[in-house]
């Protein structure tokens, strides 16, 4: 009888051994599925940037960015993108002009200058005093656009040397008349980036090859602002206006005012496009833009690393630059982009 109820127990612990293992393999079952949810996530993130989203969403601090208004709403765009991703950066994007921007950037005070010019030997200069090495990125191409108010039905297009001659500092053109006498005789209301935009930089070196001016005229019938919505304000509400700013501008203001058409080099006369700006004949005023990184920034700041990996991912600039009027740079320049900026971090 003894030797019958050991035979029943060793039975029954038997039998419960394998019902335990069978139930601790049922629990175990779905564990390889989620290395597949990692993977997907893994899979997502490693194509704009090496970190896991996981890593982003956890990632903290600020990225602080300052300078040009026309490459505004480019930073501005991929920094609303990446809060969807890394939900605990802060990224804050200033609007003092280029030159603003520099003056700032080449003291410590900003991780980022947008610019739309290349820096200047006097403000590397600065830069090289303050300690501060930086390195630069192409990130899009855009048309200075000349602009009109849309009741100015006179204007059908204008050369360069005509640009030249109502922009110069020396220019002696007050009314439309005396740019053409079959124009109205009316003042002519100019609206200019001010002396820290480097879009009027850009203007003011067009200007220089024509006649000689190294600067803007200035007036009582010209108003200067780095705020790009202030001129569009003014020659949108005035009639006889004249003024010039980047194309996105333009492109999200069809209804307030009216862009001239240039003649360029080759004789024909092009409105600015994505086509025009992208494939060069929307000359002389189609010109490159530009980001500035602090390298220090880079080496210290793990935020502004994964900023500008997103910047240059297919969810980032790619993604919003046609939303916000501009045009990519040549096809490959997001690439080398990423590997200058590995280059950098190394």
């Amino acid at each position: 009888m003894l030797r019958k109820n050991i035979v029943s127990l060793l039975l029954v612990l038997v039998m419960s051994s394998l019902i335990l293992s069978a139930c601790s393999g049922s629990k175990v079952t779905p564990a390889p599925s989620q290395p597949q949810v990692n993977q997907v996530e893994s899979t997502k993130a490693s194509e704009p940037e090496p970190v896991s989203s996981s890593a982003l969403v956890a990632l903290e601090g600020d990225v602080i960015a300052d300078g040009s208004s026309t490459v505004f709403p480019i930073t501005t765009a991929v920094a609303e993108e990446f809060a969807l991703v890394a939900p605990n950066v802060r990224v804050s994007v200033g609007l003092s002009g280029t030159g603003g921007g520099f003056k700032k950037f080449c003291v410590g005070e900003t991780d980022i200058s947008d610019a739309s010019r290349p820096i200047k030997d006097s403000e590397k200069e600065i830069c090289q005093s303050n300690n501060i090495e930086y390195v630069e990125f192409l990130v899009a191409m855009d048309g200075l656009t000349v602009m009109i108010n849309p009741e100015n039905d006179w204007i059908n297009e204008l050369t360069v040397d005509q640009l030249a001659a109502l922009l110069g500092d020396s220019s002696t053109i007050k009314k439309w008349s005396d740019l053409d006498p079959s124009f109205p005789a009316e003042n002519i209301l100019f609206f200019i980036p001010d002396p820290d935009s480097g879009t009027r930089d850009y203007m003011e070196e067009i200007v220089e090859k024509v006649t000689g001016d190294k600067d803007l005229r200035q007036d009582e019938n010209t108003t200067f602002s780095s705020d790009d919505n202030v001129l569009l304000d003014g020659i949108g509400n005035e009639k006889y206006a004249f003024g010039f700013f980047g194309y996105a501008y333009y492109i999200n203001n069809k209804d307030k005012v009216k862009a001239v058409p240039i003649v360029n080099k080759d004789g024909n006369t092009v409105l600015p496009s994505d086509e025009t700006v992208q494939n060069g004949t929307y000359n002389p005023l189609s010109r490159p833009l530009f980001i500035y990184l602090n390298q220090n920034s880079l080496m210290t700041k793990p935020q502004v690393v994964e900023f500008v990996r997103y910047f240059f991912s297919a969810e980032g600039g790619p993604a919003i630059m046609s939303d916000v009027g501009y045009s990519m740079p040549p096809t490959g320049t997001y690439e080398e982009n990423l590997k200058l900026l590995e280059n950098s971090l190394n």
